[in-house]
């Protein structure tokens, strides 16, 4: 594993707000500036969200703009928004078919499932969680757009079938860049696995099974993944940290979890991937 650099990704804000991640950053200006500080720590790979004026997440491509545009004037690194939800197909398409056309889309989200995105406090209360649903025509236009406008898929993996179908279905597109395969952990929310060494195993295992060179990661929603990295990066992942994964309420800056994961990194066998490393994956 000595030769494969571990990418390291931040994902610097999510869509659940300032309730559930009070540090996170919302206006144009602290969103570019904590991209370019986490890159300068060693992310190489930024995930954000977008928020109006005021304060609410919304889907809009000069507002990407705005900020992929303010984060590449000041470093490099793999820089990609999230994708819309509850929302026609074509609402959900038309701001990274406008972002690839400007040039600034390098990855994009394709989830290839569907699942109950439920807390444990919701269950407990007897209150409703939240239905992700991801049609198969939706992935599939998704990934017909990625060949399209050259871009790779970034898939998330919430339950071990989202791996095999997300294999199926790019098995089926020509042309399509490789997917990475984003493990989800959580603590709070029931679905998948608790980040543990045996959940690692056990992913390091299937991935391997379906395709012997995927590129993988292990990430989470409301999870603390620290205890995991040194076996994940021992079995070949890379790692996403930042306050959208973050056990909720985290009192750590994105900055902070980055120059954690990177001091993680270093002392392993791999070296830290820079985005140049990454663009060269096949």
């Amino acid at each position: 594993m000595v030769n494969n650099p571990v990418w390291l990704e931040v994902a610097l804000n999510g869509g659940a707000g300032l309730a559930y991640q009070p540090n996170i950053p919302i206006t144009p200006e602290a969103i570019i500036a904590e991209g370019v500080a986490c890159a300068r720590a060693g992310a190489a790979i930024i995930h954000l969200h977008a928020y109006d004026d005021h304060g609410k997440p919304f889907e809009n491509a000069d507002r990407y703009s705005q900020v992929i545009e303010g984060i590449r004037q000041q470093c490099d690194a793999i820089i990609y928004p999230t994708l819309g939800l509850n929302v026609a197909l074509d609402e959900r398409l038309e701001p990274i078919k406008v972002l690839a056309k400007r040039g600034l889309l390098e990855w994009g989200v394709v989830d290839p499932g569907s699942v109950n995105i439920s807390h444990t406090s919701q269950v407990a209360a007897n209150a409703n969680g939240f239905l992700y649903a991801n049609a198969d025509s939706d992935i599939r236009a998704l990934l017909e757009l990625a060949v399209r406008d050259d871009w790779r898929p970034a898939y998330a993996i919430y339950e071990p079938g989202f791996a095999r179908l997300g294999k199926a279905m790019a098995n089926a597109v020509d042309g399509l860049k490789s997917p990475i395969y984003r493990v989800m952990f959580s603590d709070g929310l029931l679905f998948g696995m608790k980040p543990s060494a045996a959940a690692v195993r056990f992913y390091a295992q299937h991935l391997a099974d379906l395709e012997a060179d995927s590129a993988w990661m292990v990430s989470g929603l409301d999870a603390d993944i620290e205890a995991i990295m040194p076996l994940a990066i021992e079995l070949g992942a890379h790692v996403r940290v930042g306050l959208e994964d973050a056990p909720f309420g985290c009192q750590q800056s994105n900055v902070e979890l980055v120059e954690q994961a990177t001091e993680t990194i270093l002392k392993s066998a791999r070296p830290l991937a820079t985005a140049d490393d990454i663009r060269k994956f096949s």
